[in-house]
């Protein structure tokens, strides 16, 4: 490479290949968004992430949404002013999940205390429960050391969650090159540069390997609670493991959320998983906001069998520099992961 050649950073190949090309503007059958960010937990400003509730409404009913489950509610007073914004200003189009404060971990006996606030988020509306990654990586109790899923403290939670009959999002863990060295073999060295805090390769964080670990041994101890293992099933790049874990326990859903890009580059695999657990997979997007194209992007990866298109809109796409190819789902398979799953799960949205 010569002085005046660009950095490979600057690289922004167009492709040659002449392919099919189907757009598809709206879902074929109403679909759930099983996994979205609506309140203000994730925000910049502190401000509501969607902040015109009306005009959502009007790009759901253009695209086919008949639903979303916002992943937002977390608990006390946020929790309530999300039901109230969403879900009961707009029946039957929202359902809330709340959080528990895992601040909490830092005194003993925080089990029972937990297990007593999702029982009151319940009481106050909340259709589910959302874990999020920082129970097994950032989460510690009065010893300073980190609380697992399969922590027998949190038995009475995990319990609680199946006593109330309302599911579990879960999101354990993260992409297998967040734990690997950011360096030139890392296929996610580009997004690990603009996000360094989501590097977990440190000696300070466990192995991958371990949080699976952990979220299988508390699923097979709560055989009575709903877990939907998002992100599919927390390990997109392996869905031997999720396929695995969805014929061994009856209890374990997977959603898709913000993990096309991984699914869209192994669309056999992908195919073959949904063929055969139709009815434990979740259509979700995770899009923050809400986001026209990328439904479409989604919409085309579900139901064509177009080939090697963009999976993002970024340039570069920061969740890998390769294109995907869709799934061209049957109906039936269609109707169940587009809304039929959720609406079983979260009966609200029903």
């Amino acid at each position: 490479m010569c002085a005046a050649d660009p950095p490979l950073s600057r690289y922004r190949p167009v492709s040659q290949l002449r392919v099919a090309v189907h757009e598809i503007d709206r879902a074929c059958v109403p679909v759930v968004d099983a996994h979205i960010h609506l309140g203000r937990w994730l925000s910049e400003d502190g401000d509501w992430m969607v902040k015109d509730v009306p005009a959502l409404i009007g790009l759901m009913d253009e695209l086919n949404l008949r639903g979303m489950v916002n992943l937002d509610g977390r608990w006390g007073r946020e929790l309530a002013e999300n039901i109230e914004r969403y879900d009961a200003a707009h029946p039957g189009r929202f359902a809330t999940f709340c959080h528990v404060d895992w601040s909490q971990t830092a005194e003993p006996g925080f089990g029972e205390r937990l297990a007593a606030q999702l029982r009151r988020n319940v009481a106050e509306g909340a259709a589910g429960l959302k874990v999020w990654k920082d129970v097994g990586l950032r989460v510690r109790d009065d010893r300073g050391e980190l609380v697992m899923l399969d922590d027998p403290r949190l038995d009475d939670l995990w319990a609680a969650v199946g006593e109330a009959g309302i599911p579990i999002a879960l999101h354990t863990a993260d992409p297998v090159a967040f734990f690997e060295p950011v360096d030139e073999r890392n296929e996610r060295l580009e997004l690990l540069a603009a996000r360094p805090d989501w590097n977990f390769s440190g000696p300070e964080f466990p192995p991958f390997e371990r949080l699976m670990e952990a979220m299988e041994s508390m699923i097979a101890r709560h055989p009575a609670t709903t877990v939907i293992g998002v992100h599919a099933g927390c390990w997109p790049e392996n869905l031997g493991f999720a396929s695995r874990m969805l014929d061994t326990y009856p209890n374990f859903h997977i959603d898709i959320a913000a993990r096309v890009a991984e699914l869209g580059r192994q669309p056999r695999a992908t195919r073959a998983l949904m063929l055969r657990h139709p009815g434990r997979v979740l259509f979700g997007t995770d899009e923050i906001p809400p986001d026209r194209e990328s439904y479409r992007i989604h919409f085309r990866f579900m139901e064509t069998d177009d080939e090697a298109f963009a999976h993002s809109l970024d340039d570069p796409p920061l969740m890998g520099r390769w294109t995907i190819s869709g799934l061209d789902l049957p109906d039936d398979v269609l109707q169940r992961v587009y809304a039929g799953n959720a609406l079983d799960l979260v009966p609200r949205l029903a």
